[in-house]
């Protein structure tokens, strides 16, 4: 086999590794994509609901207050009661929310590709 023979079939064989790479890679984005794409979505749903919260707990303390000034025990009222049974349905979403982390996808792919490129690294160097 000539000098010209051997680089042609070293390029050949890179130009083979690299699409595999490629396709390999391709799969390892979209799929790591897919999960920091649920996970934003997660996030924004949380700072949602503490949002909410946040509003409710503004409200009820603005009850209480108004309430203190005319009744001896604000906490009866059914206003008060209302605010704090949402705060709790709240509050019982963001710890379903924050408590489980999905799993995160399968590194398989992007250790083949990591692989594939340190083979046609070596087919180059020879």
């Amino acid at each position: 086999m000539n000098f010209w023979e051997k680089i042609r079939r070293d390029l050949q064989k890179g130009i083979k590794e690299g699409v595999v790479m490629f396709k390999e890679s391709a799969v390892a984005v979209k799929e790591k994509a897919e999960v920091l794409t649920e996970e934003g979505k997660k996030r924004y749903r949380t700072f949602d609901l503490k949002t909410k919260v946040q509003k409710e707990i503004t409200e009820l303390g603005g009850q209480i207050y108004d309430l203190s000034l005319k009744v001896k025990n604000p906490m009866l009222n059914s206003k008060v009661k209302t605010i704090i049974t949402k705060i709790k349905k709240l509050e019982a979403q963001i710890i379903k929310l924050e408590g489980k982390p999905k799993a995160v996808a399968k590194k398989a792919p992007a250790k083949r590709a990591v692989k594939a490129v340190k083979r046609a690294v070596k087919s180059v160097k020879k």
